[in-house]
């Protein structure tokens, strides 16, 4: 039986890996993951939930709304449903171009929005998805907490916000969880947020901790080099050289620290974020059934001291 963990200071008990719907939202918007089959996301979803994940991290902006209505779709007449985290803040206009929004009124309609889409009367854990603009993070942070206390929301979070933010924050109100991005190739939050947030009794629940498929296992120089124009990653500097080969080495370094223990390059890349006490779970992104195996599996895997002062020494050859 997987441990549950305690998020932050809410009665959320979570487990290590999460469902992430980002790629689910399909293509047609400025960071899609390219095409995708809403059948595949459906059994995507409930093979996770199958496979023990129980909750579920989306947001309003993937898709533009659609990947909300596929979690919605997924989870009707599902018996043991996951636990419900969302974002609010990107908003889009009528040429589906995303505009940042804080205010209170667009957030409460957000909301609504967001209720109606998932199928649901209760968000479990409603977040801010970027603090933009800076200007209106207290507007925002308040009628975050307007929301909980209506009933409309149980408990709220933030996403890509840095220490200063998150101080503003929480002179208006507690702060149940961060989510950032955290992977071996994304580590910026280490030395200040972290701690910050560890010191708080602020919940993490980390974003892209295998770099976007990067460090799955799965994605060969040649996959990375011919990604479709609509997928976003096309553009990142990770997936292109000369960084690719180097991260492409890291995972044959995480394929022969997994080998002895059955585990897949991905299910080290999440035991190792996960080995950082500060971090309660993390998101795991799924577009297809299959991919549950070859992740779940870090749910109850830990690695070693050795084995991450192995991972660490790739870093200073």
């Amino acid at each position: 039986m997987t441990d549950l963990r305690k998020l932050g200071n809410s009665d959320l008990q979570i487990t290590p890996l999460g469902i992430g719907a980002w790629a689910i939202g399909g293509a047609g918007w400025k960071f899609s993951w390219g095409d995708q089959d809403d059948a595949d996301s459906v059994g995507a979803i409930r093979a996770a939930i199958d496979a023990g994940f129980n909750w579920i991290d989306t947001a309003a902006v993937y898709g533009l709304g659609h990947s909300e209505e596929v979690v919605g779709e997924a989870l009707r007449g599902v018996s043991k449903k996951p636990l419900i985290f969302t974002k609010c803040e990107r908003n889009w206009d009528a040429n589906r171009e995303i505009v940042p929004c804080l205010k209170a009124e667009a957030i409460r309609q957000e909301c609504e929005n967001s209720l109606r889409r998932l199928g649901v009367d209760v968000i479990d854990l409603y977040q801010i998805h970027w603090p933009e603009p800076d200007a209106d993070i207290e507007e925002g942070w308040t009628e975050m907490a307007r929301l909980q206390e209506e009933g409309k929301v149980r408990w709220i979070g933030v996403s890509n916000f840095n220490v200063e933010q998150m101080q503003r924050a929480l002179k208006i109100a507690p702060i149940t969880s961060l989510q950032p991005p955290y992977s071996l190739l994304v580590r910026k939050i280490e030395p200040e947020i972290l701690p910050f947030v560890e010191a708080n009794g602020i919940g993490v629940i980390c974003y892209s901790p295998m770099r976007a498929g990067l460090l799955t296992g799965k994605m060969t120089r040649a996959r990375a080099l011919s990604l479709p124009e609509n997928d976003w990653r096309s553009r990142d500097a990770d997936f292109q050289e000369p960084k690719l080969s180097r991260n492409l080495e890291l995972v044959e370094v995480l394929r022969k620290i997994g080998a002895p223990h059955g585990k897949e390059p991905g299910e080290v890349a999440l035991a190792w974020a996960l080995y950082n006490p500060a971090v309660t779970a993390a998101i795991v992104g799924l577009r297809r059934a299959d991919q549950v195996q070859g992740t779940a599996g870090a749910m109850d895997f830990r690695l070693s001291a050795a084995e991450v002062a192995e991972i660490e020494n790739f870093f200073k050859s």
